[in-house]
């Protein structure tokens, strides 16, 4: 029998799951740990507070099977699973790839939203993955010491309205911005990456003459209907790090959709930096 005070935890990268574990066993939780071999980190398995069990990305119904035995009616989906390991790395059991071949759109949104279908229609309920770290969620206003230059506004106006066109067709939820010029977009690779990757743009730019300043503006928003059971937003003092090394002055999120995994460690880790960090 399903019981109310189980809760299962679909573990993916990072320290999400960490804080989701920690924030459930505090409020009484028995958790159940399904971690994901291909992303979750080892730590997660020496966990003494969980029962944690280890199985592949395509083994959907292996998961149902896990959950199912320990009793677990409710569950959390927390960690980054990377949008290429979804569609490239995947080895799909029997129930994943007739889930699979049902797809009209192959992207993350629809895929999630599949499977969180079959674990409702097996008596799982996949809950938002935030609802154990409200006090995480980025609040509204100026979070950072220094408050955003007006360029920096305008490059954040710009960013949110290019963001938003995009996140509709689920193409990437990050927009890196440099005087009202879209540097790069983020797709497959990750937050991180494109940060990153528009950095190198702009020292190419840079060793070329060019007129654009350098200092770039981080738009990073929720899906205009942000499904908040997986592929939330979130942003880490990691984040502040590859956009000072990328010479970013500037992080833009969604207030209340947006989650600092590092809480006020993200805030200390910008007035370092002297990024301005703004949840709209």
């Amino acid at each position: 029998m399903p019981s109310p005070t189980k809760l299962g935890l679909i573990a993916g990268n990072g320290r999400f799951p960490f804080l989701v574990l920690d924030a459930a066993r505090a409020q009484g939780f028995d958790v159940v740990v399904a971690a994901i071999k291909e992303e979750a980190f080892p730590e997660i398995g020496r966990s003494d507070s969980a029962h944690v069990h280890w199985l592949s990305l395509g083994e959907l119904s292996r998961l149902i099977e896990i959950f199912q035995r320990e009793g677990v009616s409710r569950a959390v989906m927390a960690g980054q699973v990377k949008h290429k390991q979804i569609f490239s790395s995947i080895r799909p059991d029997w129930r994943l790839a007739k889930l699979l071949l049902s797809l009209g759109t192959r992207n993350t949104d629809s895929l999630l939203g599949a499977v969180a279908k079959v674990l409702a229609d097996e008596g799982i309920t996949l809950e938002n993955s935030t609802s154990l770290l409200e006090p995480l969620l980025a609040r509204p206003g100026v979070l950072s010491r220094r408050e955003p230059s007006e360029p920096e506004k305008n490059n954040i106006a710009y960013g949110r309205a290019v963001a938003r066109h995009l996140a509709q067709y689920d193409i990437g939820q990050t927009v890196v911005v440099a005087e009202g010029a879209c540097v790069a977009v983020e797709a497959m690779e990750g937050t991180d990456a494109t940060i990153e990757r528009a950095g190198e743009i702009m020292a190419s730019l840079a060793a070329e003459a060019s007129i654009l300043s350098r200092a770039l503006t981080v738009v990073k928003i929720a899906k205009p209907d942000q499904d908040m059971r997986f592929d939330v937003p979130v942003i880490g003092v990691k984040t502040i790090e590859v956009m000072r090394l990328a010479g970013a002055s500037c992080l833009a999120v969604d207030a209340k959709k947006c989650l600092l995994l590092d809480g006020e460690a993200v805030i200390a880790a910008a007035n370092r930096a002297d990024v301005t960090l703004v949840a709209d």
